[in-house]
């Protein structure tokens, strides 16, 4: 049988064991490791991506000590009470056919409690915990952890562990000049700064045997100014080698480093020149990682000799079946991983659990079962946006027959405007998803057709999917030719002056400016690795200490005069995406767009329009207001099956607006169509 990926489904050869293809699926932290109750259900979420077809995966992140918790009581491995939760894992996992190794992770000043400890007394600005700093007999004790940690991995059945060197984690702080300000034998210098990292590798190697996967994480790239260098790097890597790390995986900059690493705007596969530059330099398998979502990139990867082998996290939450799609040469049915953070690491860092935006199934595996219907019924899903083509495919999957009626000529609906934004060009793979489930489900899908009370009788359900109408705002001259909607901009093609005001400072209004900071026909950095590193100053020669330049990038100035505002007062993109607004608004912000909050919206005439800000009139002499304030559920239909007695569900935006959250709408789908 042909094999579609020849690189990235070869077998990995460790010496005392073998991983039957190159795809390690790495940590993800998904709150279901913190409660002992939740082991079942992070159980059934590693057995369905083990039968998925993984050849290794890792867990989340587990502290070897109280002090290097991520938060209190979260996920550890610390003593043999927690081995039999743990053992629900391992024997989930090795029962599809799966490797799987425990991180172990020690928070150091990134902990969120007062606990916390690190190389040196110096406080993060991710955290308002300032850590106390370890004295030697401290620094033993913490390594000693790391080990007992392993050691109980290995009891669970765990087939090895990741030891977590990167991201600015406790060995991190200790590794680079930007935390250590030691002049012990664990600071002072470079080799001083990684002996710590040795100590843990060699000790836990010593505890555990040599037929048992250690997994490095080293920082290769901290996108600090004071971070490590290329050799600098190197002779941690090949001491890593040599105390017995059986894989070097790479890690991508620091949490609090101000450059985007993993969001929707970061290129495919974008740092994989990273790890190229440490091969020949050991001779362990190294890794890449950071935006390898489907698996052409991933073969490219290896394929190009960048690694030996590819990380793949959020892309196994969006599919589990990634690798036995890929295996099978069915690329196209993969539920593409779009980057957008929302469901996953957003959860995280709201202490929520993490799920996906695209598979709302993944972490609730147990809850969100998709059974054969029992009788099936006709239903019609009207509207093809993300709930009802969620809806729609999902009855289908169960037995229904659906007809999913659209009035526009396509499906999409508001993804068709969120792809047009530079930077969120993924979304094309959600809708080239969907058109295949469709396909495959056996959805019949009508387009260009406003559906009416009367074409709906009959039908033992109907779903409601119709989405929202732009809000607009009680302006004085909000008719005015002036007066554009994100509508009008992001889909009707309107042909924009060289001076906005862009009216509302949410999600919406962010990517209309981006939208107009973008000129026509220009290169995206979202698609050019290269373009990335030098919009954001990443040095790709690793010249510069970190990786990154001495002087700030400037990136391309926006194409026209815009400035974007709201009615409230504060920080503008408030409401924002947790792990992903910062880099919203730094963009804007670099790219020279005003922001302003605090206004009072006056009128809106030929002169442009007029506003207050703490009592002082301003004129913006603009050629265009763009309004992005907000939506109301678009319930037109609703009225007419009311008055014909026809019984409806309403999901997505007609249901609630929620300033186009897709996430809330394609569950909410998902859930209606399970419902049925």
């Amino acid at each position: 049988m042909n094999n579609p990926y020849p690189h990235l489904l070869a077998p990995l050869d460790l010496g005392f064991t073998t991983l039957k293809n190159r795809v390690l699926m790495g940590s993800m932290h998904t709150g279901l490791e913190d409660r002992a109750r939740d082991y079942p259900r992070l159980a059934a979420y590693f057995r369905e991506r083990a039968e998925g077809g993984v050849g290794l995966m890792v867990t989340g992140g587990m502290a070897p000590t109280r002090r290097g918790w991520l938060a209190p009581f979260s996920s550890s491995m610390l003593s043999r009470r927690q081995l039999s939760r743990h053992r629900l894992v391992t024997d989930a996992v090795h029962g599809a056919d799966a490797k799987i190794c425990l991180q172990i992770l020690h928070a150091g000043r990134y902990g969120y409690h007062p606990f916390v400890v690190s190389a040196s007394a110096v406080k993060s600005p991710i955290s308002p915990f300032r850590p106390r700093a370890l004295s030697a007999r401290g620094v033993d004790r913490e390594i000693r952890g790391f080990v007992r940690a392993a050691r109980l991995a290995r009891e669970a059945g765990y087939d090895g562990v990741e030891v977590m060197g990167s991201e600015g984690y406790l060995i991190n702080q200790f590794t680079t000049s930007h935390v250590n300000q030691r002049k012990d034998q664990w600071g002072g210098n470079a080799a001083a700064r990684y002996r710590i990292a040795e100590e843990i590798v060699g000790r836990i190697r010593d505890e555990v045997g040599q037929d048992f996967i250690i997994i490095y994480r080293l920082s290769m790239l901290d996108l600090l100014p004071d971070g490590n260098s290329l050799d600098e790097i190197t002779a941690q890597a090949q001491a890593m080698e040599a105390a017995g790390a059986t894989l070097i995986n790479t890690g991508i900059g620091w949490h609090e480093a101000r450059i985007p690493t993993i969001a929707t705007m970061v290129p495919r596969a974008a740092f994989s020149w990273v790890t190229r530059a440490m091969r020949g330099q050991v001779n362990v398998p190294l890794i890449a990682t950071n935006r390898i979502n489907t698996p052409e990139v991933a073969e490219r990867v290896l394929a190009d000799g960048d690694a030996d082998m590819v990380s793949m996290a959020r892309p196994l939450l969006a599919d589990p079946a990634f690798v036995n799609k890929a295996a099978a040469d069915q690329s196209h049915r993969i539920n593409t991983c779009i980057a957008c953070n929302q469901a996953c690491l957003d959860h995280t860092f709201r202490n929520q659990t993490a799920s996906c935006l695209v598979n709302p199934r993944a972490c609730h595996e147990t809850e969100i079962e998709a059974r054969p219907a029992a009788s099936p019924k006709r239903v019609a899903v009207v509207g093809a946006g993300p709930a009802g083509l969620a809806c729609a495919t999902e009855a289908a999957a169960r037995g229904h027959h659906v007809d999913l009626f659209e009035i526009g000529d396509d499906i999409g609906g508001q993804f068709n405007m969120a792809r047009r934004v530079p930077g969120k060009e993924e979304f094309d793979e959600t809708l080239r998803y969907f058109r295949h489930r469709i396909a495959e489900t056996g959805v019949r899908l009508v387009t260009g057709t406003r559906v009416s009370a009367a074409d709906l009788e009959g039908y033992d359900e109907v779903v409601l999917a119709t989405g929202v109408h732009p809000r607009r705002p009680g302006i004085e001259g909000i008719d005015h030719p002036k007066v554009l909607s994100y509508v009008d901009v992001l889909a009707g093609g309107c042909v924009v002056g060289d001076a906005v005001a862009i009216i509302g400072a949410g999600g919406i209004g962010f990517d209309v400016a981006e939208f107009l900071a973008h000129r026509e026909g220009a290169p995206k950095p979202s698609l050019s690795s290269a373009l990335f590193a030098a919009e954001w100053g990443i040095d790709r020669s690793l010249g510069a200490r970190g990786g990154v330049r001495g002087v700030a990038a400037k990136p391309e100035p926006a194409a026209r005069a815009i400035t974007l505002m709201q009615r409230k007062t504060g920080k503008l993109g408030a409401g924002l995406g947790k792990t992903t607004g910062w880099i919203h608004r730094l963009d804007l912000k670099r790219r020279g767009i005003e922001a302003i909050s605090g206004v009072s919206y006056v009128r809106i005439d030929d002169e442009g329009l007029h506003i207050d800000i703490d009592g002082e009139p301003r004129l913006l002499a603009v050629d265009h207001v763009i309004v992005c304030a907000g939506q109301e559920p678009n319930r037109d239909l609703a009225g007419e099956l009311d008055q014909s007695g026809i019984g409806y569900t309403l999901v997505g935006g007609a249901h609630e607006a929620r300033e186009l959250d897709a996430k809330h709408a394609i569950r909410q789908g998902t859930l209606c169509a399970l419902a049925l």
